[in-house]
């Protein structure tokens, strides 16, 4: 039987029935009597008492508990945050043949988020340089598209103040509760079992920024293991980079069994595009489905598993404003490879008619 936490007024209620079956023979408590007034006091700390008592109980279950109290489960159980990252890129700065740009120097965005040059440079011949830059602060924040500009901070003489962005990428935030929270039931759900599936999984999603992961058992043949991954908060799409594929692979290589031969490899994105009719049509209705496609590819794309067509169409009949439709493309359930990931492909949302 659940437990009903009382309200203040029942609390009130109780504590006064008490006093009067008690003391005054059933009789009631005067408004402005010791007893009324004691009543309301300890009815109040009462409350108070329950209060604790309520946020207490969900702090002793990792699937209730809040930050403080699940990072202290998380580390009982060996599982730490994922610490964001800092971006990196190149910027093309303009100036005088022969200008030296220290490393160190640092420049600020509009936004005013640092990047400092890594690596020593010379404008070249031609009046132009290409800096390596870094973010001082790890996050997503400092990711930068290319063409965005840059400026110095302290002016050096012969180099224009501002650079502009190649691309700068690989930034995230510090994992958030939610994200912590899964990683940990995952590993009480299915503990260490010294090499087995799980454990790749749960290892390559401990790494800074990667998102979903997948492990494929006897990948090149026996003796041989398969572990793809993506990176679905990375500005420019979720395969990884070469880089990120050599960090899982170097991390892994400390973890798993001296017995597997371990290939870590970026999925083959497999674009499915979606077209349909609904009813009634407007943008905001077709921009919201759009949304709703992408969440079900997000969910439910794994590689070598086939997107189901009565989910793609439960996602769009899911979506609100949508009252009907027909759905045009895809015709059949998508079936990708097992080194091929469904992503979603370009989205045509028309109305009936």
């Amino acid at each position: 039987m659940p437990w009903n936490r009382p309200t203040l007024e029942q609390l009130q209620e109780r504590i006064a029935a008490d006093f009067s079956g008690r003391l005054l023979g059933g009789g009631p408590l005067l408004s402005r009597s010791v007893l009324r007034v004691c009543s309301l006091v300890w009815s109040g700390a009462c409350h108070l008492m329950h209060g604790f008592l309520a946020w207490m109980f969900r702090q002793v279950f990792p699937d209730t508990a809040e930050s403080e109290y699940l990072l202290r489960w998380a580390a009982i159980w060996g599982v730490s945050r994922k610490p964001g990252s800092q971006a990196s890129g190149t910027a093309v700065a303009s100036g005088t043949a022969g200008v030296v740009i220290p490393e160190g120097t640092r420049y600020r965005d509009s936004r005013g988020l640092w990047y400092v040059v890594t690596a020593e440079v010379v404008v070249a011949d031609e009046g132009t340089a290409t800096l390596t830059l870094e973010a001082e602060m790890a996050g997503a924040d400092a990711n930068l598209e290319p063409g965005a500009e840059v400026h110095l901070v302290s002016p050096i003489a012969g180099l224009e103040m501002a650079a502009v962005s190649l691309g700068l990428s690989g930034g995230s935030d510090a994992e958030d509760d939610e994200s912590l929270r899964s990683r940990l039931l995952e590993k009480l759900r299915n503990p260490p079992h010294g090499g087995n599936a799980d454990d790749y999984v749960q290892w390559t999603l401990e790494v800074p920024g990667v998102t979903r992961a997948w492990c494929l058992p006897l990948w090149l043949g026996i003796g041989t293991v398969g572990v793809t991954f993506v990176c679905d908060d990375d500005p420019e799409g979720p395969i990884p980079s070469a880089s990120k594929v050599a960090e899982i692979q170097a991390y892994l290589d400390k973890r798993r069994p001296v017995t597997a031969a371990l290939v870590v490899f970026a999925p083959e994105p497999l674009p499915v595009p979606v077209s349909a009719r609904i009813t009634p049509y407007s943008e905001r209705t077709a921009r919201d489905i759009e949304l709703e496609l992408a969440d079900l590819f997000a969910r439910e794309g794994e590689p070598g598993t086939p997107m189901l067509l009565t989910h793609i169409a439960e996602a769009i009949s899911g979506t609100p404003g949508e009252v009907d439709h027909v759905l045009l493309d895809p015709a059949a359930n998508i079936i990708p490879e097992p080194h091929q990931l469904p992503v979603l492909g370009p989205v045509t949302i028309q109305g009936v008619g």
